[in-house]
């Protein structure tokens, strides 16, 4: 090693320093740890110098990071740790206009800002449950699904990439220097997991065309701008707004590739909105449910109000049945309220209903303070105006005067005001009041639908909760309230989910009990798979009957299924 780095330094045409830096324990792979203040205490004086070989550490790094990006290294693989094959969405973010800044800053003002800059697409990535493969330079290298798979990691991707864009034009960073970021996002299977490289150099491989992939989208990226690939885009479902740039040639990716660019998050009430992709298949084998969810509203719609707690496991049809109650619902005169709880925003207090209030309101990013308050007093029935716009962050003082009132009256009566906007509106028309995903609710939202049970006993008012089995809330309150776990489907029944997806093609009897066998039991796994099927290279349709000759050895899990059942497995 000590060969290594005297060969590296002459160069560079500094091997004076050569003995310096081999008595002091300094190797090839420590040089992008050195500091200006380090190459000091090595006994480099001289400015000029020390620039020299903090621009050379600077390029060294950078053409390791092209020879990963192109497959040139050759670096020997341990197999001292069991590689997976899995889906992976990772995440390229570059800082732009290092390289002008490193020819007019000092080193050590240069660092700083690279400091803070990793430093907030790190908050970023790990607040989306991503994972910090590698700092490159100005460059950091992101997973989304390992080492720990999540059901919604090319979403996760996307949001901290928004994330890190806001996050930096917000910042303040070093100096008043004003930066910016590029960023590319691509979603694959990829076998991950091998260790390479020793000592600290070592880290996990990432075999696969995905991080090529990601790479390149970050080199197509515009300053400010979020590039994504065709099955990343499709994994997004109608959460983001997404513009169609055309299909790229990438160094590297023998095909062209679809490029997309992110303007932001979609404004869709429910999360099964945002994913729902054509139109919705025929309901099968919940009628018992939702005969007892209709004698409920009839209940309800009666002046007797009801809380339905409707739970199971991700994929058996909770959203599904929910949207049916909102169509049987839709011939009578009601009022529909989507609450809508977030993983990421479950420590947010009464993130649901600002997101609401928000949208039902009809309340756009460029409104000014003026036409936010205007739009959220049509909206409202009641008078709890005062405290509503305060809780969305809408400065109310010159319209409405001050809410003197200590932190703790103002949380109560904001709980107040927006149960007292529930019963109002109930009194008008009936309410059909859905909370998806509770399993990911706040602990105000709670307390607020504890609350409102107590004031909907008599209004008209069914109060619909979806949840996973391991919620464990124990709703109290003078208003009915009923539980429901929905079970998996029988072979039967997802024989006919099966027969509706394929419609008037006719899959081959062995394929479908093979679908049937591996949904087991779980509407959503059983149609994405019959989809995977029809979509799939894989068919040849054969005479007029539209059979379809294809085995289940062609049966592949769909890539909107791979990060659901790879979270289960972690």
């Amino acid at each position: 090693m000590a060969d290594n780095i005297q060969a590296w330094l002459a160069k560079i045409g500094l091997d004076e320093y050569s003995n310096a830096f081999v008595e002091n324990e300094i190797e090839l792979d420590l040089l992008h740890e050195l500091t200006n203040d380090d190459l000091k205490d090595l006994g480099v004086t001289k400015l000029g110098q020390r620039k020299t070989i903090l621009a050379a550490i600077k390029m060294r790094g950078e053409e390791e990071t092209a020879q990963i990006l192109d497959g040139a290294a050759d670096r020997p693989i341990s197999k001292t740790r069991h590689a997976e094959r899995r889906q992976l969405t990772v995440m390229f973010c570059d800082m732009v206009g290092s390289t002008s800044l490193s020819a007019r800053l000092d080193p050590e003002e240069l660092r700083d800002i690279i400091t803070s800059f990793q430093n907030l697409v790190a908050g970023a990535v790990t607040r989306f449950d991503g994972q910090i493969a590698k700092y490159m330079g100005d460059g950091v290298l992101c997973y989304f699904g390992w080492p720990k798979a999540h059901e919604q990691d090319a979403q996760s991707a996307v949001r901290a990439g928004l994330e890190v864009l806001r996050a930096i034009g917000a910042a303040k960073m070093p100096g008043g220097i004003e930066i910016e970021a590029r960023i590319g996002v691509s979603t694959g299977l990829v076998v991950v997991g091998d260790l390479i490289g020793s000592g600290s150099a070592q880290e996990e491989a990432v075999v696969g065309e995905t991080p090529n992939v990601a790479a390149r989208l970050q080199g197509l990226a515009e300053p400010g701008q979020v590039v994504i690939s065709e099955t990343t885009r499709e994994l997004l479902g109608r959460s983001f707004d997404v513009e169609d740039l055309g299909p790229h040639e990438l160094k590297g990716v023998p095909n062209k590739v679809s490029v997309y660019a992110v303007n932001g998050e979609s404004q869709i009430e429910t999360r099964f909105e945002a994913q729902l992709a054509g139109s919705l298949n025929q309901m099968i084998g919940r009628e018992h449910e939702l005969s007892l969810i209709r004698d409920r509203w009839s209940q309800a719609s009666n002046g007797s109000g009801q809380l339905l707690l409707l739970t199971g496991e991700p994929g058996i049809g909770k959203s599904r049945i929910a949207r049916a109650v909102s169509d049987a619902a839709a011939g009578t005169p009601h009022v529909r309220m989507s609450y809508q709880c977030s993983p990421y925003h479950a420590g947010s207090p009464l993130y649901p209903s600002i997101q609401q209030l928000t949208f039902s309101a009809g309340i756009k990013e460029g409104d000014d303070n003026d036409e936010q308050l205007d739009k959220l007093e049509d909206l409202l029935e009641g008078d709890g105006a005062p405290l509503i716009a305060a809780l969305l962050g809408m400065d109310g003082e010159a319209r409405y005067g001050a809410l003197e009132m200590s932190p703790t009256q103002q949380r109560a009566n904001t709980l107040e005001a927006l149960t007292d906007e529930l019963v109002a509106v109930s009194r008008k028309r009936t309410v059909l009041f859905v909370l998806e995903d509770s399993h990911w609710i706040d602990a105000t939202t709670l307390e607020l639908i504890d609350l409102a049970l107590d004031k909907i006993s008599t209004e008209r008012v069914l109060i619909l909760v979806t949840a996973r089995q391991n919620f464990t809330h124990n709703f109290v309150g003078q208003a009915a309230i009923t539980k429901l776990e929905l079970n998996r489907l029988g072979r039967s029944q997802i024989g006919e989910i099966i027969a509706s997806v394929a419609g008037d093609t006719k899959l081959p009897a062995e394929l479908c009990d093979d679908i049937a066998a591996r949904s087991d039991g779980v509407p959503l796994f059983a149609e994405e798979l019959t989809k995977a099927i029809l979509a799939s290279g894989a068919l040849s349709t054969t005479g007029e009957s539209h059979e379809i000759s294809v085995s289940s050895r062609d049966l592949v899990v769909p890539a909107s299924l791979k990060d659901s059942l790879m979270a289960r497995l972690d």
